[in-house]
């Protein structure tokens, strides 16, 4: 076994096509290493289940931005003021017992009752997307299908109304894609980065003067009471826009392309839509849209699994990793619909397990659901080599998917 670089750059084509040959040999060299992002941020990554289990679970790793030290400020904190303190200070980025305040707020919108009381209406908007789709292919299944459809269901489920929901620009949840000061496409990326914040304002606004009962004006109504901060209400409502469409958009494309590349697989779910919930739980495992946690720091010198880590350096988890372990999944590399049990950390675990984990289930099982159904012969259009996988630090996904099918039922 070749020996790993110090630190492991994860950047370029081939790995973000395919990281996993090189999660492979890290976790066989051990579960933490240094490694080298394309901003210049140096981390460290853990790799392996158990030891990525355990770190989601460490409260000695805090994810407030605070915690991060001056190396890793330089470079990492790219957002320029006022957006990241205004923009920020979302869960993602809070710990106890603030994360508990703040997360309490969001998390009757998500309750797996709650959702499968709306499935009804999420399969008319999955039905509605299909019906716009060319009779016969090809299509851009992310165009037309992937990036619409849960954006339409987050919008239902947080009570976005439709004049708002039709103004957003998908353009500006690239936001979360680093671009440092001195890049050329710098311009660009502070330009969405103010209209979304001038879009923020505008949901703001009409929330103060259309109350509902719905998750964002309870928000709003929330921040008037003095129980949240204007830039907690800011975060939230930017953190429930990007993150709540974009990974499963992402998801669904990652879902598609394991499916056509494993067609007995893909026949088999298209036959026995039964097989949806568990084989949801398969693709989610097998190449998760969150391929990497966000930051995480430890407040002073700290032993990770045998390694030492400064105070303020990054922590990062690669749930993609921990999910092909073959230490916690027999024969991880296979697409095995039928696996169980399948303790996946695709949604993270811990006080930060993702809080809109029963919803992206739902929406990927109506989604594969409805497409297999309802465009028989479904294929991918193009070489499986000309897939173009974004160039996103923390996710995996495609901003097109080319499909053929033979008609639209």
């Amino acid at each position: 076994m070749t020996t790993l670089p110090d630190p492991v750059p994860l950047m370029g084509c081939p790995y973000k096509s395919n990281p996993y040959p090189l999660y492979e040999r890290m976790r066989e060299a051990g579960p933490v290493h240094r490694v080298l992002f394309p901003s210049g941020v140096q981390a460290w990554l853990v790799t392996g289940y158990d030891a990525a289990h355990a770190a989601l679970n460490d409260d000695r790793l805090g994810k407030n931005h605070d915690r991060g030290n001056d190396r890793w400020r330089a470079r990492a904190s790219i957002m320029p003021e006022p957006q990241h303190s205004q923009l920020q200070a979302h869960l993602l980025h809070q710990d106890p017992p603030v994360h508990t305040r703040m997360r309490r707020f969001v998390t009757d919108a998500f309750t797996p009752r709650r959702i499968e009381q709306l499935r009804p209406r999420f399969q008319e908007l999955a039905d509605a997307a299909v019906d716009a789709l060319p009779e016969t292919g090809p299509a851009d299944l992310v165009s037309g299908f992937a990036a619409r459809f849960p954006f339409q269901v987050l919008a239902e489920v947080i009570g976005l109304p439709p004049e708002l929901a039709d103004r957003f620009d998908r353009d500006w949840g690239k936001v979360v894609q680093p671009v440092g000061p001195t890049d050329p496409g710098r311009p660009l990326y502070e330009a969405r980065l103010h209209g979304l914040q001038s879009y923020i304002a505008d949901v703001v606004a009409h929330k103060r003067h259309h109350w509902d009962d719905d998750l964002l004006s309870r928000l709003v109504v929330a921040r008037d009471r003095r129980e949240l901060a204007q830039e907690e209400l800011d975060s939230m409502i930017f953190q429930l826009l990007v993150a709540g469409q974009e990974p499963v958009t992402n998801q669904i494309t990652t879902a598609l392309i394991a499916l056509f590349r494993n067609p007995e697989q893909l026949a088999r779910l298209r036959d026995d839509p039964d097989l949806l919930p568990r084989a949801v739980e398969e693709l989610l495992r097998y190449d998760s849209a969150f391929e990497l946690t966000t930051w995480r720091f430890f407040d002073k010198d700290s032993d990770l699994h045998g390694t030492g880590v400064p105070a303020g350096d990054s922590v990062i988890v690669s749930l993609c990793a921990a999910n092909r372990d073959p230490v916690r999944f027999p024969d991880p590399d296979t697409l095995d619909l039928d696996r169980t049990p399948n303790p996946h950390l695709a949604f993270g675990h811990g006080i930060h397990f993702c809080p809109g984990a029963a919803l992206a289930r739902a929406e990927l099982q109506i989604a594969l659901g409805t497409l297999l159904a309802r465009l028989p012969g479904l294929h991918l259009a193009i070489a499986d080599e000309d897939i173009e996988w974004i160039p996103a630090v923390l996710g995996r996904g495609t901003n097109q998917l080319p499909v053929g099918y033979d008609r639209r039922l």
